[in-house]
């Protein structure tokens, strides 16, 4: 029966029951986050099989994730780029739709390419605009939202920037042929080398999913890979950021953890953190938080492990969305350049 196959070999999967079991395994939290990429189109065909999956053996789920990894971090795996990834789109779907597919996978996400500006960094745009005519920046501008707009400006030499204004002050419509030879330059250029300039590394992204497993698995897959590939296990445990990490920041860094943490789950997590872990958050608090904190540690007895690793996941968390915001820096340098704040 197909069903059986299902849940016996991997090889009998599609590429869409691969997806959806991987997602499956990787838990309601971290499945939201992915679906936060996709189109609708995409979470409705995912949201079918897995509705149609059935019970799966834990065996396969094990084989799927060990397969994922080893192809993710192996030194000589398959490297995915824009043009191999449009080569594979042309053997199965016809041009139109792949040239829909690219033009939105090519740049940030968006209908149209002034949506696509929209989501892309303040900085990231001034720095390729200041190299334009102040006319053709001038159309830009006019063409994105203003609070965006008003950040590009800033982020523009002022000298260049007053002149921009002073055109956008005096431009009359602009005809359709100028508006569509910028978005093409945009499409060709701009996008296209802020796609390439963001790929990323495949052992930076198995870290992080590394990062969300529970020490157990983790330990389990690490192993695993270690047997397989010695190098690529070494070099996910170098750029993993883990708890213990925190141990790493100062005290500025873990006022910032503090304040954006949820404060419920701090007793839980520290209860089964480290003595040198747990002084440092004591002492980047207030007395009495830290005398309310420990006693609040103290009553809650006997914790599971589970929700233990569950509440350091979100301070670890904490600290890592607060380095993507440049609030905190965490580097991948030597031991005593670590961090920089």
């Amino acid at each position: 029966m197909a069903g059986q196959r299902l849940r016996e070999d991997i090889k009998s999967l599609s590429g869409l029951e691969k997806s959806a079991l991987f997602i499956l395994a990787l838990g309601e939290e971290y499945a939201a986050r992915i679906f936060g990429h996709m189109t609708d189109d995409e979470i409705k065909d995912l949201s079918q099989v897995m509705a149609n999956l059935g019970t799966v053996s834990s065996n396969l789920v094990e084989k799927l994730l060990i397969d994922f990894a080893e192809q993710m971090s192996s030194s000589g795996g398959t490297v995915g780029t824009l043009e191999s990834t449009e080569r594979l789109l042309m053997k199965v779907l016809d041009k139109s739709r792949v040239s829909n597919i690219m033009e939105d996978i090519r740049g940030p996400a968006g209908r149209t390419m002034w949506d696509k500006l929209a989501n892309v960094n303040e900085a990231v745009l001034a720095a390729y605009l200041k190299n334009e005519y102040p006319q053709t920046v001038a159309v830009v501008i006019s063409k994105i939202k203003p609070d965006h707009a008003a950040r590009v400006l800033s982020q523009l030499p002022e000298s260049f920037a007053m002149e921009v204004i002073t055109r956008m002050l005096r431009m009359e419509a602009v005809q359709k042929d100028v508006i569509d030879d910028i978005e093409r330059t945009l499409r060709n250029e701009f996008m296209s080398n802020l796609a390439r300039t963001n790929r990323r590394d495949s052992h930076e992204m198995m870290a992080e999913i590394f990062n969300s497993f529970d020490r157990t698995n983790e330990s389990k897959f690490m192993s695993a890979l270690d047997e397989r590939s010695h190098e690529s296990a070494e070099k996910i445990k170098a750029l993993m950021f883990t708890f213990e990490d925190l141990g790493k920041l100062d005290g500025a860094a873990i006022q910032s953890v503090l304040r954006d943490a949820d404060k419920s789950k701090l007793p839980t997590a520290l209860k089964g953190a480290s003595d040198a872990i747990k002084d440092l958050f004591f002492a980047n608090m207030s007395e009495r938080a830290g005398k309310l904190l420990k006693e609040d540690i103290a009553a809650l007895g006997p914790v599971r492990l589970r929700d233990v690793e569950e509440a350091q996941a979100h301070l670890v968390t904490t600290a890592k969305d607060l380095a993507a915001k440049g609030t905190i820096i965490i580097s991948k340098g030597a031991e005593e350049d670590e961090l920089v704040y």
